[in-house]
């Protein structure tokens, strides 16, 4: 019963997402833009590393999870 909570609960939040950037694309948009971020652009090629971008996200993930951990207790 709360894997079937956890799963549609996720669901719900991917879906938010998906419409969050549907609609507005420019609130991701620093997203591979960060300082740190390895971008290379050649004829033919395109090469995105972004690594400061995602420990970012992972530090913000972290916190949410932390914080929704707290609040379940």
């Amino acid at each position: 019963m709360e894997v079937g909570k956890t799963l549609l609960a996720l669901g719900i939040l991917l879906a938010l997402l998906g419409l969050l950037l549907l609609y507005f694309p420019k609130l991701f948009a620093w997203f591979g833009h960060l300082p740190g971020d390895i971008r290379i652009e050649r004829e033919g090629l395109r090469v995105y590393i972004p690594i400061t971008s995602a420990l970012a996200l992972s530090l913000l993930l972290s916190l949410l999870f932390n914080l929704l951990s707290a609040l379940r207790r």
